[in-house]
């Protein structure tokens, strides 16, 4: 079993071109439902296991209150592992070949307002010192790029060219998108740039947001500055990154983007993906639709 692993984890990594937070994800579910069948089947290994038993572990988890989401992310990892041991011929039949996620209740991300965008940039207009430059830059990068949060943790300096107005950004499965950068955004990255240059020991120096102690940011360190960020201006519950990756979607598509266009902005492999932040920009379309339409005055 460790063997299948450690192949398992070298193909999500170097073949998948998963992350390692991901890889290690998967690992763990996997880990875990060798612990169950173990348990409850005196069974070691999970490469002969049959769908029932699979089913088994389904019904443990809902009985922990494990949300259908979380449970359907742990039968994916199996599915991953399943296939690879399919395709690398170490099983004859897929155990999870018939397996159907449990149903999920669509979930609407609801994004800042531009009310609440231009208050919240209002109150740190004029930024001092170093870490209120980089709060500032970090809330108006996700807001002007769309990145994600794992993307503007390990954003590179070298990937920063502001003399030819763009950002490399690095995104799932090393995939790599070129982001234009607005002057306003420009003016804020060069004002970083010159605190940034003040610090001493800067350790993770290749990194381009780093802490004051000169380290590269943490993800739980960058939620908790957008939420705190937000919690003066906003009452939504959920003030996070991805709600401003979002946002940033969103006014796009509100003001005329292509949809086309945001999903080159967003790094999504499919139209599919972007048509999610649509509804939003359909609402915007109704209401002006019924404000304008001579037949509803």
């Amino acid at each position: 079993m460790k063997m299948n692993k450690e192949a398992f984890a070298d193909y999500l990594l170097l073949e998948r071109k998963y992350s390692s937070h991901t890889a290690l994800a998967y690992l763990n579910d996997i880990a875990a439902f060798e612990s169950f069948v173990r348990e409850n089947f005196e069974q070691e290994g999970i490469e002969l296991v049959n769908y029932g038993q699979v089913r088994s572990w389904i019904v443990f988890l809902v009985d922990q209150n494990i949300s259908n989401v979380s449970v359907n992310r742990k039968m994916a990892s199996l599915k991953a592992y399943y296939k690879f041991l399919l395709k690398s011929k170490q099983i004859e039949v897929n155990p999870m070949l018939k397996h159907k996620s449990l149903k999920t209740p669509k979930v609407v991300q609801v994004p800042f307002s531009e009310k609440e965008l231009k208050d919240l940039l209002s109150e740190i207009e004029v930024p001092v010192g170093f870490e209120e430059v980089r709060d500032k830059l970090i809330v108006e990068m996700f807001y002007v790029t769309g990145m994600r949060r794992a993307e503007l943790i390990h954003l590179m300096v070298k990937n920063v060219d502001l003399s030819s107005g763009v950002i490399k950004v690095l995104g799932k499965r090393n995939k790599e998108r070129i982001i234009p950068v607005l002057p306003i955004i420009a003016n804020q990255i060069g004002l970083y740039i010159k605190e940034r240059g003040q610090l001493d020991n800067v350790v993770d120096s290749d990194f381009f947001f780093i802490s004051k102690k000169g380290l590269k940011l943490s993800e739980s360190f960058v939620y908790r500055l957008i939420n705190s960020y937000f919690s003066r201006v906003s009452e939504k519950v959920k003030k996070s990154p991805h709600v401003l990756r979002h946002t940033f979607a969103t006014h796009l598509l509100n003001n005329g983007a292509d949809l086309n266009s945001v999903k080159e902005l967003l790094g999504h492999s499919s139209l599919a993906s972007t048509q999610v932040y649509t509804h939003n920009s359909l609402a915007e379309l109704k209401k002006v639709y019924g404000d304008a339409h001579p037949r509803n005055k």
